[in-house]
């Protein structure tokens, strides 16, 4: 199902039930706010993780089985076996357990799952003072109203605030509530600047939908918390033909259209605070666009929109980071204006700028992955998550690096885990070949195909999952495939051949010789050192 049902602890307290906390190793698990903290910190974790964690801890007595978590938890839907797997790796994750340790949450074969973890019971909710100050400006996005009368339409207007919500987390300049406690507002009333002051925000996003015939009309206003006055408000008015289209153009349209209505507020508040920041990030925004979309044409349009917001503003640390992984990941895809002496210059620059800037480390990852260190590629990312735990490329750029030395299940683990974080990031398409690549180093071939087929038709313009094809179709026996799998690549490509794969892809030690061996059977030629 598209959205998530309601939660297992909201339902007990619309019947009455006292919330609780239950405390175990440093973490907290607030029924009340839908929360999982730990050390003041919120973790993200997507409404369905939560209900199976919080349902898991609650009958921690005993085993509970598949078909009871599905019951409790997606109330009896038909849910796939990879649904719940995933659910619950998500949920180790977020907990820090693993599948091989079984830490906290043990599978007993043939029966089901049990939290094994000791915990403590409080029946109280963390108070509004309790929560941590948060050092950049920080938003919530409330649950949009269904204005028109039918209850069956919800979907639709929680499914637009869930969007809105995940969108705006991508911003590494704006702290953004998770989705479980802006939507304990929902179909309440209350004052703006008290629920402004019991999440501890300076923004609130609220929203409306109004739905007639076949046409659909959304207004969003975007409030200052503090004194419940308007910043902006925008109204769109669509045809309601393809649901998630629209769904997706009217995300893209308001968080493009508030994150400099939210810059341009707080530049207001802050004495001192240089005039030239807002025009350099208006320089960066305009790049952005480009840089999302990973094709070789895309990437040279971005490139030059940082590169000028760079030259004009030489001191502005996000345009010096997003540059300089801009420049690194057109190098690695084989595309024209990527430099790896300027992206690692610039990658220093920015991270002795900004030492708060996950896409700095995001770029020295990057850098050290293709210069097959993965220990050092690993650091950098996670010093990235440090930063910001809901960094989803920083966790899936840490798969990639994995899948390239042959951790293939901790690599899929990782990517997974991304993928849920934030399954519309556009760095969600990134994510297919890493994922081939970590079967393939597994010797799983007929996977590889399949997921490195899913990345040639979702990004037909990057070279990895071109090349990965070519070596799984080659590797399963699969020779004429292979062959047309090649003369593919040697379009995008033509003076592709084994010396470059040997010198471009940073697998590492056998994992590179048993992916030249792929390519070797699919017919590229051995060319030169």
């Amino acid at each position: 199902a598209p959205f998530p049902v309601l939660s297992s602890s909201r339902r007990h307290l619309l019947q009455g039930d006292a919330p609780v906390i239950f405390e175990f190793e440093g973490y907290c698990l607030d029924t009340d706010r839908q929360e999982l903290i730990r050390g003041g910190e919120r973790i993200a974790v997507e409404p369905s993780v939560f209900d199976l964690l919080e349902y898991l801890v609650t009958h921690r007595d005993r085993i509970v089985s598949r078909d009871e978590l599905i019951e409790a938890v997606w109330q009896g839907r038909i849910v796939s076996d990879s649904t719940l797997t995933s659910r619950t790796t998500a949920a180790r994750h977020a907990i820090g357990d693993v599948g091989s340790e079984q830490r906290l949450i043990r599978t007993v074969s043939r029966k089901g799952l049990r939290f094994v973890g000791a915990v403590t019971v409080r029946e109280e909710s963390l108070s509004p003072d309790a929560l941590p100050a948060f050092d950049k400006p920080s938003i919530a996005v409330l649950p949009f109203v269904n204005m028109s009368g039918d209850p069956e339409q919800d979907y639709f207007s929680d499914g637009m605030s869930e969007d809105i919500i995940m969108a705006l987390s991508r911003l590494r300049w704006f702290f953004v509530i998770a989705r479980n406690s802006s939507f304990a507002y929902k179909g309440q009333s209350q004052d703006v600047r008290q629920i402004g002051k019991a999440l501890g925000v300076d923004y609130l996003l609220e929203g409306s939908v109004r739905k007639s015939g076949v046409r659909i009309r959304i207004t969003c206003p975007l409030l200052d918390a503090a004194r419940g006055n308007h910043i902006w408000a925008e109204r769109y008015d669509r045809e309601l033909t393809d649901f998630f289209d629209l769904q997706d153009g009217i995300t893209a349209s308001v968080v493009t259209a508030i994150e400099p209505e939210l810059v341009a507020a707080e530049s207001q508040k802050f004495e001192g605070r240089a005039a030239t920041e807002l025009q350099a990030w208006d320089l960066v925004a305009r790049a952005l666009p480009h840089f999302w979309k990973f094709s070789p044409d895309a990437s040279r349009q971005a490139i030059a929109e940082l590169r000028r917001a760079h030259q004009s503003y030489p001191d502005y640390a996000p345009a010096m980071s997003l540059l300089s992984f801009a420049l690194m990941f057109a190098t690695y895809s084989g595309w024209e204006g990527g430099s790896r002496e300027e992206a690692l210059a610039l990658a220093r620059e920015a991270l002795e700028r900004d030492a708060q800037d996950p896409w700095a480390y995001m770029a020295t990852g990057f850098l050290a992955l293709t210069e097959r260190d993965t220990a050092e590629a690993l650091r950098h990312f996670n010093n990235a998550l440090d930063l910001n735990p809901n960094f989803a490329p920083a966790v899936g750029f840490a798969g990639f690096a994995m899948a390239l030395d042959g951790r293939s299940v901790e690599a899929l683990d990782w990517l997974e885990r991304a993928t849920q974080m934030n399954p519309k990031d556009p760095f969600s398409n990134m994510y297919l070949a890493p994922k081939g690549a970590a079967y393939y180093t597994a010797g799983k071939y007929e996977d590889a195909v399949t997921w490195a087929k899913q990345a040639v038709h979702l990004r037909p313009g990057y070279l990895g999952g071109h090349r990965l094809l070519c070596a799984a179709l080659a590797q399963s026996g699969r020779q004429e495939e292979a062959a047309a799998a090649l003369a593919a690549l040697l379009h995008l490509r033509p003076d592709a051949n084994i010396a470059w794969v040997r010198d471009s892809v940073p697998y590492t030690g056998e994992r590179l010789e048993l992916f030249l061996d792929g390519l070797r059977k699919a017919g590229l030629p051995e060319g030169s050192s």
